[in-house]
């Protein structure tokens, strides 16, 4: 129509390589051993980036998958079926090794992949969750050497296939996981599931799920009641004859985001099962998985800002408004800056953990750091994301609101890490469980951040506010939370002051570690490197 003009409006940000348009992911990524894997981030940055990954992640979304619990004769058949976009961007990351690489490389593989999970939350994450279950599941697996020679393989393979048949005529298997029940959520030991031995290490699983997620997947490792107390098994879809295992998936949860994941109530009627590890060694046997899931929400919500952040600083980069770009007005500079050193801050303690993942086998010191850092980055990147991301959103102003944009779906996902693999509380006690349990980690993070010391006097100041409150801390469990933060706050401004740009550490360290900041974003002290650091969001090609 000839009622006006299209004018004022950034172009689509697509078609961008999302591993070289980082402005520290790659130099973060180099720091904790990654970059020997630069070609395989590079060519994923360049697919997670296109526009045809983008539409796909809308069309996944857009279009959720539908559980058909019979077929048309009245057969129970528990199926699930997905948008194309869904398989497509299932291919593109199994093809890629985002579920595999730390199995299939003997060096900096977690660092890598967790660069991958980063950079596949912020386009589409709904689709990370049976590749992060997949990647996570080895460990655990490795408790039942028999089953993990036979399924390793299966797991490990770079060929996405999506089959409803047995799992050893595939090219390809996914795992998924199912803990909690309806009557206790993260308090596992109150499961009612009952597991009867069967032959062998076979059992008969009797019960329900009330979170299972990723129910379309090859095998599932859950936890259930034995006659020694709570148990690990592993529970396949599909038995080796083609008969179908009794999982019977009762709905799909409809959820507030991460609408591509089909996450769902399944019932076990005298279902088969294998012991994994000792019985009663339940949760010991399970818990690998859960840390290395926990990881992937550190990466996934360190994703999910970088994302929202970018598209800030691209929208204020071609938006004009009072007379100039967005991007010039000191108040926008404010805001950006202090979104941009909120998100390096969690890139740089992601990696740092990934970095501990990789070293921890071989280095006794690196898996005490990666005990303690993992749930308090857990704890803190998941939580701090939402209002990232919300501030993001405001950047864009109206248009951040709606739904063509791709901030309305991001926020949607922003809470959902910060609820999975153990929510705010149970992952701060797991914080002050290591304190108490494991001593030697704790004190391996210290030595770390002690090594510090003496590079600027706040940080020094709330080193020693930090110990303090460590090692005699007034009814811990109520300080819980007060503890993980100020770890993790420590830690990202150790870190920061060594591998950051000096602008984004002395923002970091003025307004995160010395408190002065108000109770929004862009209130942080007004120093003279605002306007470089604001820039850094805006993504370049």
């Amino acid at each position: 129509m000839a009622t006006h003009t299209v004018f004022n409006q950034p172009p689509p940000l697509e078609d961008l390589n999302l591993y070289t348009a980082d402005p520290v992911l790659a130099e973060f990524v180099e720091r904790e051993g990654g970059s020997i894997h630069d070609q395989l981030l590079r060519g994923y940055g360049r697919n997670i980036g296109s526009s045809r990954a983008y539409k796909w992640g809308r069309d996944a979304n857009r279009y959720p998958p539908e559980l058909h619990t019979h077929d048309r004769f009245g057969n129970r058949i528990d199926q699930v079926e997905f948008h194309p976009a869904w398989h497509a961007l299932m291919e593109l990351s199994i093809s890629h090794r985002v579920h595999s690489l730390p199995w299939v490389s003997a060096e900096g593989g977690f660092v890598a992949r967790a660069a991958m999970m980063a950079m596949m939350a912020g386009v589409e994450a709904g689709h990370g969750c049976p590749i992060s279950m997949t990647a996570s599941v080895v460990p655990a697996l490795r408790n039942a050497p028999e089953l993990s020679k036979e399924w390793e393989p299966r797991l490990t393979s770079s060929v996405y296939d999506p089959r409803f048949v047995p799992a050893a005529e595939k090219d390809g298997a996914l795992m998924g996981m199912g803990m909690t029940e309806k009557q206790g959520g993260s308090d596992v030991r109150a499961n009612t599931t009952r597991a009867t031995p069967e032959v062998g290490d076979w059992y008969r699983i009797t019960g329900h799920k009330w979170f299972t997620s990723a129910p379309m997947c090859d095998a599932f490792l859950i936890l259930a009641q034995a006659p020694k107390g709570l148990t690990c098994f592993f529970l396949p879809r599909i038995l080796d004859d083609g008969t179908v295992n009794s999982f019977m998936i009762q709905r799909l949860k409809d959820k507030l985001g991460n609408h591509s994941n089909a996450s769902s109530e399944v019932e076990f009627d005298g279902a088969l099962a294998l012991l994994v590890g000792e019985e009663g060694r339940g949760v010991p046997t399970i818990i690998e998985m859960v840390n290395g899931t926990r990881l992937d929400c550190v990466s996934g919500s360190t994703g999910l800002m970088r994302q929202a952040v970018m598209q800030a600083g691209h929208h204020v980069a071609h938006r004009s408004a009072f007379g100039s770009l967005l991007i010039d007005k000191p108040a926008m500079q404010m805001v950006l800056a202090d979104l941009e050193v909120e998100v390096q801050a969690a890139t740089v303690l992601m990696t740092r953990l990934a970095g501990a993942f990789d070293r921890a086998e071989g280095d006794v010191t690196e898996a005490l750091v990666k005990r303690i850092l993992t749930p308090v980055a857990k704890y803190w990147v998941t939580k701090r994301c939402t209002p990232v991301v919300r501030e993001a959103m405001e950047c864009l102003g109206g248009a951040g609101y709606v739904e063509e944009s791709i901030m309305p779906r991001i926020f949607r996902e922003s809470p959902l890490n910060a609820i999975w693999e153990g929510s705010g509380n149970v992952v701060a006690l797991d914080v002050v469980r290591v304190m108490a349990k494991e001593p030697k980690a704790i004190e391996a993070l210290r030595q770390e951040l002690e090594g510090s010391r003496g590079t600027d006097r706040r940080f020094d100041a709330y080193l020693d506010g930090t110990w303090q409150l460590v090692e005699r801390p007034e009814n811990v469990e109520a300080q819980a939370r007060r503890i993980a933060e100020r770890l993790a706050i420590a830690t990202q401004a150790a870190l920061l002051m060594e591998r950051a740009d000096g602008a984004v550490a002395e923002i970091f360290l003025a307004s995160r570690v010395a408190g002065d900041h108000g109770g929004m974003f862009g209130t942080q002290p007004v120093t003279s490197g605002t306007e470089e650091v604001a820039r850094l969001t805006v993504p370049e090609p």
